[in-house]
């Protein structure tokens, strides 16, 4: 039987030439002597990415002046009620500009980022959208190399124009809500608000988590270490970390920030073993948002990210003369809680 090889990527060839995946995608491409790559260098990696069948970022750049009609995105992933949102626009934007879209998923990635962007360039789209990056300099260094136009969506990039949430803002609003629906003293740890998902070292989460901190100060209630809970995404963490601090306090905080829908998820798996009355004395909020939330049994705060709003500024910055690097920041909504007693569950008589 015989096997089919893999494709050889910028990344064999750094390997091969000992050089770095930015340098053999410049030397690659046409801007080496604008980084003052030695000639000697372009040679050696030309000639292994020659003798290792590499051809399709040459290909691409030889079809670069004509159009394809072709559009990529690559998003994290499609079970997410946001990205899938978002993927919808790209679509519907795409056809209203005669443009076929083409949308792929990462999956968290960053090695199947970088093989989805290579393959796309490979078909000549004419512009790139990544939503979510996990390598935005890899994606730019191959974009930069195929002389391809991209934007970066959700999570900024250095290497091209950038269009991100208002992170901060959104969980600045957020954070005052849940402070203005209740006493929160602060003076004890279960009169505490608490907030819990999300990575604190990706760029979203460390917005929303300095939002956090700076109004809880502003009110007078420094946070403590403790009430930051960076437990990543998964339900099954959020799930846990949840029951623990509920263990730790005796009953649930007077509030909790959830960071994601995801986490909120899992938040719920223990939030439904609790008696109602007790969810009643603490305050929810979410910076997500899924209509199903309205149908719970207590008020829950959320935040809803203005999915078709990126991709129609992320579509005016990637057409747009000059194409600058620049930041745009979209305002999220803060969408207001049912209460329980609007809840079509209610047993109001």
């Amino acid at each position: 039987m015989i096997r089919a090889t893999r494709k050889s990527t910028i990344y064999d060839i750094a390997r091969l030439s000992g050089a770095s995946p930015s340098t053999v995608s410049a030397a690659l491409g046409e801007n080496w002597r604008k980084r003052r790559i030695a000639e000697a260098t372009v040679e050696t990696i030309r000639r292994i990415a020659t003798e290792q069948g590499y051809s399709t970022n040459m290909q691409a750049r030889g079809l670069r002046k004509a159009r394809s009609g072709l559009v990529g995105m690559v998003i994290p992933l499609h079970d997410n009620r946001f990205f899938s949102s978002m993927s919808q626009s790209f679509e519907a934007l795409a056809r209203d500009r005669g443009q076929v879209p083409v949308i792929a998923s990462s999956m968290r990635d960053p090695t199947e980022e970088r093989r989805i962007v290579e393959t796309l360039i490979s078909y000549a789209v004419d512009y790139l959208f990544i939503a979510g990056a996990t390598d935005p300099e890899a994606v730019t260094a191959m974009c930069r190399a195929a002389d391809l136009r991209h934007v970066f969506v959700d999570l900024p990039g250095r290497g091209a124009p950038s269009v991100v949430s208002d992170n901060y803002k959104g969980a600045y609003d957020l954070t005052q809500r849940l402070l203005a629906d209740r006493t929160i003293s602060g003076q004890t740890p279960r009169d505490r608000i608490y907030f819990i998902g999300g990575d604190d070292t990706d760029y979203a989460s460390a917005c929303r988590i300095a939002a956090f901190r700076d109004v809880l100060a502003n009110a007078g209630q420094p946070v403590l270490p403790e009430q930051i809970i960076a437990c990543g995404y998964a339900p099954r963490s959020a799930t846990r970390e949840i029951a623990a601090l509920c263990d730790r306090l005796g009953s649930l905080p007077s509030g909790v920030f959830v960071n994601s829908l995801t986490a909120f998820e899992g938040v719920l798996g223990h939030l439904s073993s609790l008696p109602l009355e007790s969810l009643r004395n603490s305050v929810i909020g979410c910076y997500d948002y899924d209509p199903f939330a309205a149908y719970l049994q207590f008020p829950v705060h959320m935040v809803r990210q203005d999915a078709h709003g990126l991709i129609r500024e992320a579509y005016r910055m990637i057409e747009e003369d000059p194409y600058d690097l620049v930041l745009t920041m979209v305002e999220p909504e803060q969408i207001a809680p049912r209460t329980y007693y609007d809840s079509p569950f209610s047993d109001r008589g």
